[in-house]
């Protein structure tokens, strides 16, 4: 099983949650080759060999960070070629802004999820019972509050960060389901 993990990070907080969320694929399953990778460095072949497809993006003014936008984008041409069909694909995102709500995350996990329908890709979502739910997580995949109520930058909690470890135990647990 090919596992990439994609995303954008500005002070290291998306790019913790990655690494929790490998960590927990590698451990629900020590054979997939679990490969990090940031979006800047993404190619469209990359995509195109992965199994599963994990997109982990900080929220900027209210959506995701433009350059997993630019590499969305970019994948228009395998939408017309329909190459990434029947793919699994999972989500994650980061996120400050002011007061408690994270300004934005929600919008950046819907349309990251929007973007893998589009390709005819199976999306899997959050459920609650995993550990790390009530402090890091929403339906939608892992959520990192990276900021204080100010808006200024501060470290992820523990919860993310198990939240993460968990989601990425659940998407390989689900490969493992699909592949029989």
């Amino acid at each position: 099983m090919q596992v990439l993990i994609s995303y954008h990070s500005d002070y290291g907080n998306t790019r913790k949650m990655a690494e929790a969320i490998a960590a927990g694929y590698r451990a629900a399953d020590a054979r997939a080759t679990v490969v990090l990778k940031l979006v800047e460095m993404t190619a469209l072949d990359d995509l195109v060999e992965a199994d599963v497809i994990i997109f982990g993006a900080p929220v900027h003014m209210g959506s995701m960070a433009w350059p997993m936008k630019k590499l969305i984008d970019q994948a228009g041409k395998l939408w017309m070629e329909g190459a990434l069909e029947g793919k699994l694909g999972g989500v994650f995102a980061t996120g400050g802004g002011f007061g408690g709500a994270g300004g934005g995350v929600e919008q950046t996990l819907i349309s990251l999820h929007s973007n893998f329908l589009q390709h005819g890709m199976l999306v899997v979502g959050f459920p609650k019972s995993l550990p790390g739910y009530s402090d890091g997580g929403l339906q939608w995949g892992p959520y990192g509050r990276s900021g204080n109520t100010e808006g200024m930058p501060q470290g992820l909690s523990d919860g993310s960060l198990v939240a993460s470890r968990s989601y990425g135990a659940h998407l390989a647990e689900t490969a493992l389901c699909l592949r029989g």
